[in-house]
């Protein structure tokens, strides 16, 4: 049994929200640059050449890649070889969130109820999923999510006989619908089976993936690619601007489902896409 003190966790989930929040991520920036050579409007060059420049001087600075520091959410793996003593796992998270989003000077977006609008004024409480894995460390994964792109994901019930063409349209439709309100060129996340909540968590999952690793299944490897293709076709390109990189990436995650069911959710992102993962 290894002891990790409450303390501890909160520590490095605060470093995790001011690092996710002003760093952008290898992938990422290796996707913009990428996409500077093959993006055929001059306008939208810029634009991702702005992009740029913005994560550039957001890193140097380590000011906020983007004012909307988004909800804390969190993915946690916990060994079952481990003991937190103190608060509890969830505490100490919260506690790191406060921390983190208040030395970090970062805005605090969360209200402490959906209709009764009292901002929290640290950005607590944090989305924590949980899952017990083996071993004696605690994996922690945190991605801080902007309601500029969240507010345009999507979640439907299709039909088993729908298959793999309903949930392509489906996809496409969303993105379609979603213009350039997340602020394109977007990473889109999709889960597809599960129930109707588990769709939307493995969509949400697929985020944090990095963009450069397509999934292990090569039929779900090829569906991303056939996804990304096609959203680039749909001409919303960078920030709105028209031209061919209206997405970076397509993500797909599964969960086996019911025989009855067909649950798809497609989770929208910025093109920063903000994650970061450490392990105690």
């Amino acid at each position: 049994m290894r002891i990790i003190n409450s303390n501890d966790i909160a520590e490095v989930v605060k470093g995790m929200c001011i690092k996710a929040n002003c760093h952008i991520n290898k992938d990422i920036k290796s996707a913009l640059s990428n996409s500077v050579k093959t993006e055929k409007s001059d306008i939208s060059k810029g634009v991702i050449e702005n992009l740029l420049k913005n994560a550039e001087i957001a890193d140097s600075k380590e000011v906020p890649i983007c004012q909307d520091t988004g909800m804390a959410v969190f993915f946690i793996e916990i060994g079952n070889e481990v003991f937190v003593e103190g608060d509890t796992i969830t505490d100490a998270v919260n506690k790191g969130v406060s921390m983190g989003y208040t030395d970090g000077y970062l805005r605090k977006s969360v209200v402490r109820d959906p209709l009764d609008r009292v901002n929290t004024k640290d950005n607590t409480p944090a989305v924590i999923y949980y899952d017990f894995v083996k071993g004696d460390k605690i994996k922690i994964t945190f991605a801080p999510k902007g309601f500029g792109s969240e507010n345009k994901s999507r979640l439907k019930m299709l039909n088993p006989s729908d298959g793999i063409n309903g949930v392509i349209d489906f996809v496409i439709e969303t993105v379609k619908k979603a213009g350039a309100n997340p602020c394109p060129p977007m990473i889109i996340g999709v889960g597809i089976g599960g129930t109707m909540d588990k769709a939307a968590q493995i969509a949400k999952k697929a985020l944090t993936r990095d963009i450069d690793v397509p999934n292990a299944n090569p039929f779900y490897a090829e569906l991303e690619k056939t996804l990304l293709e096609r959203i680039n076709k749909l001409g919303i390109g960078p920030q709105g601007m028209g031209g061919t990189t209206t997405a970076l990436a397509v993500n797909v995650e599964t969960f086996p489902t019911h025989i009855a069911g067909l649950p798809v959710a497609v989770n929208v992102n910025c093109h920063a896409t903000r994650h970061t993962v450490e392990i105690i």
